[in-house]
């Protein structure tokens, strides 16, 4: 079985058999991981992350950086919406935008949608 890697121009996860990542195109050299160097500025920061979920998460904020656009266009709806009709929608994506800061800084979560691991 092949140790999985990383592209590190779009971040997507290749196998050592693989000449060319799938989604950038970006050839791989089979003797290291790739023909450049894996730039940490590409990963995102784990604790940056964590905050914006503990203080913006029912905004959506942390899935927006962590590039989970589905999971925070929902928490923007569920504050808006839930503002216009109940007023229990934004409690709710608080604790759920709170819970999910939790689980980042404890390394619960620890790849962001792209499957890059996340930073310190």
């Amino acid at each position: 079985m092949s140790k999985i890697k990383y592209c590190p121009e779009c971040g997507r996860k290749f196998e050592d058999n693989d000449v060319f990542c799938s989604t950038c195109g970006y050839k791989v050299n089979n003797d290291t991981t790739s023909q450049k160097s894996s730039n940490t500025n590409d990963s995102k920061s784990r604790i940056g992350a964590g905050l914006l979920g503990l203080f913006l998460g029912y905004l959506g904020i942390h899935n927006f950086y962590l590039g989970y656009t589905s999971k925070a266009v929902a928490q923007i709806l569920l504050t808006t919406i839930g503002w216009i009709f109940c007023g229990v929608g934004p409690a709710v994506a608080a604790i759920w935008g709170f819970i999910e800061g939790i689980m980042i800084l404890a390394g619960s979560i620890k790849e962001d949608a792209n499957g890059v691991e996340l930073r310190d």
